[in-house]
């Protein structure tokens, strides 16, 4: 099933050129145009506040929206491109595509880990350590998954999950064309030191074995 698809709230923009978008600025809101659909392009209007957090958080671009316009029904949009100041980088314009069910968009899906209080490398004291907590994934815009679960009830300390072992929903496609890691069990830095401790006496060892055969070697020469 979809997740929940944040709102976006505009107003339609009156007038247009740039002595409507300068008047829109100065009333502390960012002009827009929503397209695409097989409609005709509305020009708008976003709160700057509005905005200016949501860019904030981060992957704006990847975001689907559900844009809420007075006298329009809501629709289904990702944004497209954001226009910023040369000088302040602050957002000037926005484009936002409408989508339709059935469109194919890139997305940012949130993983889920399931089974870490009985993964073997857990509970001999290893570290899950997520490497992606998020997933790109190619997603039909009507049927958007709201989270993949990753199981690692049955991994071990250094054992590896990666895409290749997950279920993903239909229509759902890793944007990276190959397997991997999301997350990983490793030793806890503890044992971990002590192995490198180990590693090191091995080394030492088999490195004075070396010279005490070339020292025999030599005598019976």
């Amino acid at each position: 099933m979809a997740g929940q698809v944040p709102d976006l709230n505009a107003t339609v923009r009156t007038g247009t050129g740039k002595g409507a978008a300068r008047q829109a600025r100065r009333d502390g809101l960012v002009p827009g145009i929503v397209y695409g659909g097989g409609e005709d392009p509305v020009a708008i209007n976003v709160p700057y506040n509005v905005l200016f957090k949501r860019l904030k958080q981060g992957r704006f671009l990847a975001t689907l929206f559900n844009l809420k316009v007075d006298g329009h029904d809501d629709v289904r949009v990702i944004c497209r491109n954001v226009q910023r100041d040369v000088v302040k980088d602050l957002p000037t314009h926005i484009d936002l595509m409408r989508l339709k069910r059935t469109s194919k968009i890139a997305l940012f899906i949130p993983v889920e880990i399931v089974g870490e209080d009985v993964a073997p490398g857990i509970r001999k004291g290893g570290v899950l350590t997520m490497i992606r907590p998020e997933v790109e994934l190619t997603v039909t815009a009507g049927d958007i998954p709201e989270k993949i679960v990753v199981d690692i009830s049955e991994m071990e300390i250094g054992d590896t999950a990666t895409i290749s072992g997950v279920s993903l929903p239909d229509g759902a496609k890793p944007t990276i064309d190959r397997d991997f890691v999301i997350a990983n069990i490793s030793a806890p830095s503890g044992l971990a030191s002590q192995d490198d401790e180990d590693d090191a006496e091995s080394s030492d060892e088999d490195a004075a074995d070396e010279a005490a055969d070339s020292g025999e070697e030599g005598g019976d020469e």
